[in-house]
């Protein structure tokens, strides 16, 4: 079953975060994960979110996890981290009952 990394933020410091996008993309790449959405002017149609909308599709969300946890991706984190305000989880596919 897929497992998903959904991430709402706002960018705090643009400049800084700028080595974000280009840093994360091969760790991404080398676990197998799918960009689904990247949207960084979401609309906001009920409660309180902010403008940075990403999606990513893993094959698990142990993979995810994984991911998420490793030492390639821990590297970079804080260009995110230091940078933005909001909120990452994980999820699991949908599945019919």
């Amino acid at each position: 079953m897929a497992g998903y990394l959904i991430a709402n933020y706002r960018i705090t410091n643009p400049e800084a975060y700028e080595a974000y996008p280009p840093a994360v993309i091969p760790t991404l790449v080398a676990c197998g994960a799918e960009v689904l959405v990247a949207d960084y002017e979401s609309e906001v149609v009920e409660g309180q979110a902010s403008s940075v909308t990403i999606v990513l599709k893993f094959p698990s969300k142990e993979a995810a996890r994984s991911w998420y946890n490793s030492s390639d991706y821990q590297e970079i984190i804080r260009h995110r981290l230091d940078n933005t305000e909001g909120f990452l989880l994980f999820a699991d596919e949908f599945s019919r009952p």
